[in-house]
């Protein structure tokens, strides 16, 4: 479900032997001459030639991980429905037994790196389920594949080298590691450029085993949070009650305003107090549905998956792993359906709008112009769109 946010690419080298860098770095084509240029990119780079023979000896096209890549799922429920399905009982139950078993891990990554135990565990439950079900396409494969199609090579030709650096670490046996198809690896699914940047030896046992250690997982996400701006002892995401007159071009993330202001519009916590650093008002399903305050944390949500729908999930499902209670989820109005969207987006790009694809998902594009175009129009703009907004257009 996840694409973790990929490092900068690895630093390009001088290239030896008869293989320039230009064909080098060229995708498609034959697979065995790109899989040399990968091996004379892999030696500029210092690493030894037995663990690149060992990488690349038996890759192969794998046609699936293409099929997945040409045709992923556009994520299109809403947030009461994606959220009730993927934060069961069993995932809270399960995710607090696992805090407990790992409390002395837990504490280490929140002494070293500031992300406390609910966030951690919240991400390794909607990833993998805490390691039950991590993908199972080879990696290497997946890998060469996708750096040898010609959509996204800059994105894994890198990964695929670091693939080679981690074989030569021993942290990686190119013929029996699994993962996702894009060539995510472990419990919290991260790709071999982060693991070899982040990795953590959790357990202490001189290697990152990310699918099989739950303590190098714990220590490798906490690290990897961290790196993506986590703000020590802050909250993320906080439930809240609205007033009906709130001024709803107001909400949303690109309009922060301090705690205290927040306040003083009559936004009241469900639990807690309100914290009083800039925070953004979201609401996923329009003012009538759950409200949430977003404090600066809730972007390194983002940086994980920028589906708003899922990032606001593993937010709220980590704010329950720390004892909030269920959210109130009102009576949002009716939304609208597949071909709804998509003709509300023509309308809304033919008056100049960019909501991005006419792919009838609400994405920021598409949230962003919603809001726009109902506050010009005199609506409630809370960013959701309705059947009522459609006709009115």
């Amino acid at each position: 479900m996840k694409r973790v946010s990929i490092i900068a690419p690895l630093s390009a080298c001088l290239l030896l032997g008869s293989i320039s860098l230009s064909q080098a770095a060229q995708c498609g084509g034959d697979f065995q001459t790109f899989l040399k240029g990968v091996e004379q990119e892999a030696l500029a780079k210092g690493l030894k030639k037995r663990a690149i023979k060992k990488t690349l000896r038996n890759a192969a096209i794998d046609r699936k991980v293409l099929s997945r890549d040409r045709a992923q799922g556009v994520f299109k429920l809403d947030f009461l429905t994606f959220s009730k399905r993927a934060i069961s009982g069993y995932r809270l139950k399960n995710g607090a037994a696992k805090m407990k078993q790992y409390s002395n891990v837990f504490k280490r990554a929140a002494k070293d790196y500031g992300v406390p135990a609910p966030v951690i565990t919240a991400f390794w439950a909607l990833e993998t389920d805490f390691g039950g079900f991590q993908g199972d396409f080879n990696t290497v494969n997946a890998l060469a594949t996708l750096a040898h199609d010609c959509r996204r090579p800059h994105l894994f030709r890198p990964q695929l080298i670091a693939a080679i650096e981690m074989v030569q670490h021993g942290d990686l046996n190119p013929a029996t590691m699994t993962g996702a198809w894009a060539g995510e690896i472990g419990q919290v699914q991260m790709l071999p450029e982060d693991i070899i940047k982040f990795g953590k030896d959790g357990d202490r046992d001189g290697h990152v085993r990310l699918k099989a250690s739950s303590p190098d997982a714990i220590m490798t996400a906490a690290a990897f949070i961290q790196h993506l701006g986590w703000r020590r002892g802050e909250p993320w995401l906080q439930e809240v009650k609205v007033p009906s007159n709130l001024p709803w071009h107001e909400t949303g993330l690109d309009s922060p305003k301090k705690g205290s202001e927040w306040a003083r519009l009559g936004v009241k916590p469900r639990s807690g107090k309100i914290s009083n650093i800039q925070a953004s008002l979201i609401l996923p399903q329009g003012r009538k549905g759950p409200a949430f305050l977003a404090y600066p944390n809730y972007q390194i949500y983002l940086e994980w998956n920028q589906s708003f729908i899922y990032t606001t999930t593993a937010a709220y499902l980590a704010t329950r792993l720390n004892g909030a209670p269920v959210y109130n989820q009102g009576n949002p109005e009716k939304g609208l359906n597949d071909a709804q969207m998509k003709e509300l987006q023509r309308k809304l790009n033919s008056l100049g709008y960019d909501v991005g694809k006419i792919d009838g998902i609400l994405g920021a594009g598409t949230r962003s112009s919603v809001q726009a175009i109902q506050h010009k129009l005199g609506m409630p703009a809370d960013g959701w769109p309705t059947p009522a907004l459609l006709a009115k257009l």
